[in-house]
């Protein structure tokens, strides 16, 4: 299969979002720019063992606390109805940079590097004879099994299949922040929704963006598509 025809396949690593009410334009290629362009700052804690996260399913915002402290507050994208991302609380305790999902991704046949056919699937829906590579989930923390945070596209409304998404450029802050351990919290309101959550800009649209390119989908370079965190 051409690369290009398989870059059209390719959907399920990061999914689309609506635009933001910021951002007019509708250049594929300028929104790449801002998507990629966008951040929130951080900061280091003082007391590692203090770090705490919240995540607000009804704001799609996640809040890094060190006591009452923010540390980070990002916007996320939660379970999608019928998807839901679990509530409750629950710990940290896996923690992979370049984690692929072990349940759905890219079958193929020939190799990797010259596949006769490649398509995205569900394993158990994988036709005999063909090789698998899991769906690329960069800086994956696990809270509960199957679930997890990682690296994909954001989007205004509940669109995951019940993780939470980070933006490429704030999963790497979020990794180096918490632990195997750390304590998560999911509600469908946090109090900081209140405060801190307040006005904070999401990422522009990715409904409009092109998908990367499946040569770096395939290969660990969508693991180096990531900003090196800054405090």
């Amino acid at each position: 299969m051409k690369f290009y025809s398989l870059l059209i396949c390719l959907t399920a690593f990061l999914g689309s979002c609506a635009l933001d009410s910021t951002s007019n334009s509708k250049d594929p290629s300028a929104l790449l720019a801002q998507y990629r362009a966008y951040d929130r700052p951080a900061t280091l804690p003082s007391n590692p063992s203090a770090v705490k996260v919240k995540v607000s399913l009804a704001n799609q915002m996640a809040y890094v606390m060190e006591g009452s402290k923010p540390l980070l507050v990002m916007p996320v994208s939660v379970g999608r109805p019928g998807k839901e991302t679990p509530r409750g609380n629950f710990r940290i305790y896996s923690k992979q940079a370049k984690r692929r999902a072990v349940t759905h991704g890219y079958a193929y046949k020939g190799s990797l590097s010259s596949p006769v056919d490649m398509h995205w699937t569900f394993f158990k829906d994988k036709k005999p004879g063909y090789k698998s590579l899991g769906t690329p989930m960069p800086y994956w923390s696990e809270f509960k099994s199957g679930y997890g945070f990682h690296t994909g596209w954001l989007k205004p409304y509940p669109c995951s299949s019940g993780c939470v998404r980070m933006h490429e450029n704030i999963a790497p802050k979020f990794f180096r922040l918490i632990k195997s351990g750390t304590p998560v919290n999911i509600a469908y309101r946090q109090p900081e929704d209140a405060t801190i959550g307040q006005g904070i800009q999401r990422p522009p649209s990715a409904d409009p963006l092109p998908q990367y390119p499946a040569d770096i989908r395939i290969t660990d370079k969508i693991f180096t598509y990531h900003k090196t965190p800054t405090f």
